[in-house]
């Protein structure tokens, strides 16, 4: 089985399955109110950084040394060590993570059913039970 796992962060039950191997997840800063994109894959049952995206620069969001400005946006391959898992907090300060799978761009909390609950991206293994994403 391949692909993403998206399961809630206290009690581990699955909440989605993304098929594919790459997804992309953006926000908004929640001090500069600037937009963050990662773009992530799935290798080897580990979740992989490729690349990093940011809009602007301030506080906590310094682009990497190797960052090139591109469109406007500052872009670089940050230096990451594979990662087994990726737990996203939910804050009241900010907005919903946006995830996307292939084409299909949405809200986390559209892909979980779950609004203002932290979740995990993990890898799909074999013996995870796969849920659909709840329909947009």
């Amino acid at each position: 089985m391949s692909g993403l796992c998206v399961a809630a962060a206290l009690s581990g039950a699955l909440l989605a399955t993304l098929p594919g191997a790459s997804f992309t997840l953006s926000w908004t800063h929640s001090v500069e109110k600037t937009e963050w994109r990662e773009e992530w894959r799935v290798e080897e049952g580990r979740l992989i950084l490729a690349e990093a995206r940011v809009r602007g620069t301030g506080a906590g969001m310094e682009p990497g040394p190797d960052a090139r400005l591109i469109g406007g946006w500052w872009v670089w391959t940050p230096r990451l060590a594979p990662q087994d898992s990726v737990t996203l907090a939910a804050s009241g300060f900010t907005a919903d993570h946006r995830l996307c799978a292939g084409k299909d761009c949405r809200l986390l909390s559209a892909w979980t059913g779950r609004v203002g609950e932290a979740v995990t991206l993990r890898p799909c293994r074999p013996g995870y039970k796969s849920s659909p994403p709840p329909a947009p």
